[in-house]
């Protein structure tokens, strides 16, 4: 499989990246560790997790997952050395007040006590990349389409962020930094807040980009070619839609699969809970079939092989699942798929935006 650099960093990782967020939650300590151990075999090296998972993120299960990772880590030898890992530190609450309750919005303190938080869950000694899961400003993210200036309040500012990663990465503690659910102007304040002040530069971007969210395209993609920052495109599968899991029974009813659409109700109030996010994913899927493809592996190539994208995220619950995302690589979509494609975007925009 085909390594890329991230940013400026000299990370070298995998261009598929195995996310975890269901370790804890729907995937349990010895399946996790299964599918860990595949993914290594199959060549997979990049790793990501966060503070806050397993998802829906509850309580009981918050740092369940860097856990679960760091008793795999301990267990194996040598495997630490073999593999990138990323992590996340929260943003402000969302929700979440288990995690530093109602705080002021990612300080200096909270970012560096969270990534002790991290380094101690994980059982390492160094976290690879250390990414801000969202902005501490206020932002439209998550489903919301608009930026509201009333809605500002006050929080650390990037600088302050910036130093605290600083003071982690000289510590030995963090190798490089990234972003995550951040806007084309987030992105470039803190490159050029970095660049003034000579503190560490933001090496990646995690957002989600799939069929049904290519909200990428709009802006950021050129950001982040302009400033020399990677993607890591997260929900290449839209939360399973784009899978055709869903196709003939919706999210709903005893017929539904297990996935997490279906599992969990507050998933369903998400964006990829959308009913017009089913409809567009059910369009993808369709033409995938018609070209001889199955949604997922369609979906899947869509995102292994646009320019745009570093390193593309699956997140799986059994080994079946992995192999079948990685399978998928090396899938080359035609000219004609592709104008296709972008038809049916250009017809129904981004619906899980």
């Amino acid at each position: 499989m085909r390594q890329v650099t991230l940013g400026q960093s000299g990370l070298q990782v995998t261009a598929v990246s195995l996310g975890t967020m269901t370790f804890g939650e729907q995937v349990q300590m010895a399946d996790a560790h299964a599918i860990l151990d595949r993914a290594l075999e199959r060549g997979v090296n990049f790793l990501d997790t966060a503070e806050m998972y397993a998802v829906p993120a509850r309580a009981e299960t918050c740092g369940a997952t860097e856990r679960i990772i760091g008793e795999w880590l301990a267990s194996r030898p040598g495997v630490r050395e073999r593999v990138v890992i990323a992590t996340k530190v929260a943003g402000p609450s969302r929700g979440m007040p288990w995690i530093r309750g109602d705080q002021a919005g990612l300080t200096k303190r909270e970012i560096i006590e969270a990534c002790e938080g991290s380094l101690r869950r994980l059982r390492t000694d160094v976290i690879d990349l250390y990414q801000i899961h969202w902005p501490a400003r206020n932002v439209p993210v998550f489903g919301a389409m608009y930026f509201d200036p009333s809605k500002d309040k006050p929080c650390a500012s990037m600088l302050e962020q910036l130093e605290a990663m600083d003071a982690l990465v000289r510590a030995g503690k963090v190798r490089a930094i990234g972003l995550s659910n951040e806007t084309p102007y987030g992105v470039h304040e803190f490159v050029r807040l970095a660049e003034q002040h000579g503190l560490p530069r933001v090496a990646t971007v995690q957002n989600p980009y799939c069929l049904v969210n290519r909200a990428v395209e709009n802006g950021l993609d050129e950001t982040l070619y302009r400033l020399g920052v990677s993607l890591l495109a997260y929900s290449p599968l839209g939360f399973g839609l784009l899978t055709g899991k869903y196709d003939e029974s919706g999210l709903d009813g005893p017929l539904a699969p297990a996935g997490r659409l279906a599992l969990f109700d507050s998933m369903k109030k998400q964006r990829w809970g959308r009913p017009e996010a089913l409809a567009a994913a059910r369009r993808y899927n369709a033409l995938a079939r018609s070209h001889g493809l199955t949604p997922t592996r369609m979906a899947l190539a869509f995102c292994y092989t646009k320019w745009q994208v570093a390193s593309t995220i699956i997140g799986v619950t059994s080994l079946a699942q992995l192999d079948e995302c990685l399978d998928a690589w090396g899938t080359t979509l035609s000219d004609e798929l592709l104008r296709a494609i972008d038809g049916i975007r250009q017809e129904l925009r981004d619906p899980a935006i």
